[in-house]
């Protein structure tokens, strides 16, 4: 008998945590999900986007647009921010799978933590001086990003046999 084939490889794996996580997310417009990973591929912390812990999901608000302190922008933790809280030892090295790539407010944060890789799937942001501030920040400080494209449709997780 020979090895199973068609599993995951491991940046279907990860990638799939990063969207699992982002899965938690109650952000009706976007969900995003991080997952961080050490040198020998330990899952060291994983988030989504929300609202800082202890926060009212039900009396924050979700809005996109209006009055600013009116929409979800000024109270979100980003799901790369709560990966990095998240974690359970040192990011010196480690690499974060991200669903979308990181804004610059992210992407300062990844940099400062120590992480030395963004394995990310979605770019559709990649026009925004936000977007182009964190490959200039991660361009600066070293930091390799890398585009994840899954040749896969879908990964199920059957919960029956």
């Amino acid at each position: 008998m020979s090895k199973r084939e068609n599993y995951l490889s491991w940046d279907e794996y990860f990638m799939g945590i990063a969207f699992l996580s982002g899965m938690r997310s109650k952000d009706p417009s976007t969900q995003v999900g991080a997952c961080i990973i050490d040198e020998d591929k330990k899952i060291i912390g994983i988030g989504y986007n929300g609202f800082p812990h202890g926060s009212s999901d039900d009396e924050m608000p979700w809005e996109r647009e209006g009055e600013f302190l009116e929409t979800k922008y000024p109270y979100v933790v980003h799901a790369e921010l709560n990966a990095i809280l998240n974690s359970i030892k040192s990011l010196k090295n480690c690499t974060i799978y991200v669903t979308h790539f990181p804004c610059n407010e992210c992407a300062k944060a990844i940099v400062q933590a120590g992480i030395k890789k963004v394995v990310y799937f979605s770019d559709k942001h990649k026009d925004l001086d936000s977007t182009k501030a964190s490959r200039k920040i991660f361009e600066n400080a070293n930091v390799e990003m890398a585009h994840l494209e899954i040749l896969r449709e879908n990964i199920v997780i059957n919960f029956k046999d």
